[in-house]
């Protein structure tokens, strides 16, 4: 693991394709830059293994928000790299563990692919399950309920690639994501910059405890984690 997420080497010659597959969403392609592991999809940078620093906080800010109750569950929306789900899983403090993917490629790349050092151990705990659909289908349908939805499927709420996922930060969407978490839940959501103008939207959806953590970096603007609680 160390191999892949070192940082040092992300300029060694130009990036290398891995695998390229037209998923139901777009192209979604997975390359190699030094040794950094980078997914693209439709040609717009997500996400790579340099740094799980922000990913981190976001699961653990979810769990220590929650008021001490034994053995939560945890709904990750967005697989990505998988720092999200390896973190989670090396908590024995969890009790149960769903990731919503709705790209079967980076589930693949998971599994078996280049991928999967990160995530072997968290894909062989039994508390984890990785579900293949889209997030906002997921938790309009889904009747299952979480202690904490931790959200890291788009660069954040004031900036998102994917125009579907604008409807999951909208009073709508945070309707649906209240729906499925327990009454005392978290909402943790990952961003990759403030959007002061999405705390506001929380608090007008009946979330309380509104807040945002900052995550410094290298270079830029820090990511954030916005957390909210559910009434009652």
């Amino acid at each position: 693991m160390a191999d892949i997420i070192d940082r040092t080497s992300t300029d060694d010659g130009p990036p290398v394709v891995l695998d390229r597959r037209e998923g139901p969403y777009g192209e979604v392609v997975l390359r190699r830059h030094g040794r950094l592991l980078q997914i693209i999809a439709n040609g717009c940078f997500l996400m790579d293994t340099s740094d799980g620093r922000s990913e981190r906080l976001l699961v653990d800010a979810a769990r220590d928000a929650l008021d001490g109750r034994s053995e939560p569950a945890v709904l990750i929306g967005g697989l990505g790299v998988g720092f999200s789900l390896a973190h989670a899983a090396r908590d024995p403090r969890w009790g149960r563990i769903t990731v919503v993917e709705r790209e079967p490629a980076v589930v693949g790349w998971h599994r078996d692919g280049p991928l999967s050092p990160l995530s072997a151990g968290a894909f062989a705990d039994a508390r984890t399950e990785i579900v293949e659909d889209d997030l906002v289908t997921y938790v309009n349908e889904t009747s299952d309920t979480f202690d904490a939805l931790c959200l890291d499927i788009d660069n954040g709420p004031g900036w998102t690639v994917d125009e579907d996922n604008e409807g999951l930060y909208s009073p709508v969407g945070l309707a649906s994501c209240a729906r499925v978490l327990e009454p005392g839940g978290v909402l943790a959501v990952w961003s990759a910059q403030p959007c002061a103008a999405f705390e506001e939207t929380l608090r007008n959806a009946g979330f309380k405890q509104v807040r945002t953590e900052e995550i410094p970096v290298a270079r830029g603007v820090p990511d954030v984690v916005h957390l909210a609680v559910r009434p009652g």
